[in-house]
């Protein structure tokens, strides 16, 4: 390991090793469960907390996946103990194996001392590993054996590590695709797989949305000092007709920005915004496919942003996504920017244009 990416790992490390990080008591759920899905989502929860079996917990990003992983903790025998996170997708593929299993001193260059991982951190509590696919193979052999036989070896040392880990695991790929294409461990999909539970998108619990609606309204007028006492029927009503492809996150984002605008005691939410998509959910049974209604929604809001996805103003913050998960969704639905608009930023276009822009890097 080189100089740089030793002190690539000292960085994750503060950054990661954080208090909010490191939960030694439950703290209070924030789940809005309505629908008969959420609520049966949170049952399967309680069924599955008093174990210590493995849980898969698969779903569109932006859908609850961490909320529903703490729901898991609080409820299990586990629950004084530490509740420790690691998104695998944030972290470097070379840094991974270090984040995970921890190191010796020397064990590569800029090893000034021995460092914990995250499975000795969460000793005697749950370690909640996000984007689990995003694991490289390579390292897949070493997470089996920890999940199998519950011992490692840190990064230079010879010692075997015993530790008593529940596992909870997240990720919004079909890891089974990934199986067939050969690019994830049948035996380790297998073994993440016992108790797998599955979050559904907030274009099909609708009902929802006016729970969540007033919990976030909330939430951001109690930060910002705001007094918000109306919600307009016909914004709810709008809400539920949107196909919602960054699911809760891009709903939250919604409407704290709504409660910004808002100078009165009324919601101001831009209605004409939703309206675009909403429209296009309400022919959902007619022509119009569940891609497409995705699809228009994602042009909209690049329009919006014209045309830039990183950064606070980018469509990834709008939409309450990662930039690498649009990045994904806009090459699988084959989005492409038109002649001649370009990212009103000086950073490089990340989204596919036509023709290419100056400036524009595949990624």
């Amino acid at each position: 390991m080189s100089m740089e990416a030793a002190r690539e790992l000292t960085s994750v490390s503060r950054r990661t090793c954080t208090e909010e990080n490191v939960r030694s008591a439950p703290i209070p759920n924030e789940i809005v469960a309505a629908s008969i899905a959420l609520r049966r989502v949170l049952g399967q929860a309680e069924v599955v907390a008093p174990t210590d079996a493995v849980v898969l917990i698969q779903g569109e990003t932006g859908t609850g996946k961490e909320l529903v992983a703490r729901e898991v903790h609080n409820l299990s025998s586990r629950r004084q103990r530490p509740f420790i996170k690691l998104n695998c997708a944030a972290i470097p593929a070379d840094l991974l194996e270090s984040e995970l299993f921890g190191h010796e001193r020397g064990a590569f260059t800029g090893a000034v001392g021995q460092r914990l991982g995250r499975f000795e951190v969460a000793n005697g509590g749950t370690l909640f590993l996000d984007e689990v696919g995003e694991i490289p193979l390579e390292l897949q052999p070493k997470l089996l054996r920890v999940l199998q036989e519950e011992e490692f070896e840190r990064l230079g040392s010879s010692r075997t590590i015993k530790v008593d880990v529940r596992v909870i695991a997240a990720t919004n790929r079909n890891l089974l695709r990934m199986v067939q294409e050969e690019r994830f461990r049948d035996d380790l999909y297998y073994r993440l797989n016992v108790f797998p539970i599955h979050v559904p998108p907030l274009r099909e619990r609708p009902e929802d949305i006016p729970a969540l609606v007033q919990h976030f309204v909330d939430r951001f007028a109690r930060r910002m000092n705001r007094s918000i006492e109306v919600i307009p029927n016909e914004v709810i009503e709008t809400m539920q007709r949107c196909a919602w492809p960054g699911n809760v996150r891009e709903l939250a984002n919604l409407i704290e920005r709504a409660v910004i605008l808002s100078a009165g005691p009324t919601l101001d939410v831009p209605i004409a915004e939703l309206e675009q998509s909403g429209s296009l959910v309400a022919r959902r049974n007619g022509t119009v496919t569940l891609a497409q209604i995705e699809r228009a929604r994602i042009v909209a809001v690049l329009e919006e942003a014209n045309w830039l996805i990183a950064g606070p103003r980018g469509a990834a913050a709008h939409l309450g996504m990662k930039r690498t998960t649009l990045q994904s969704l806009i090459k699988r639905l084959e989005i492409m920017r038109p002649v001649g608009r370009y990212a009103a930023s000086a950073e490089p276009c990340v989204a596919p244009c036509h023709p290419p822009c100056p400036s524009h890097q595949w990624s």
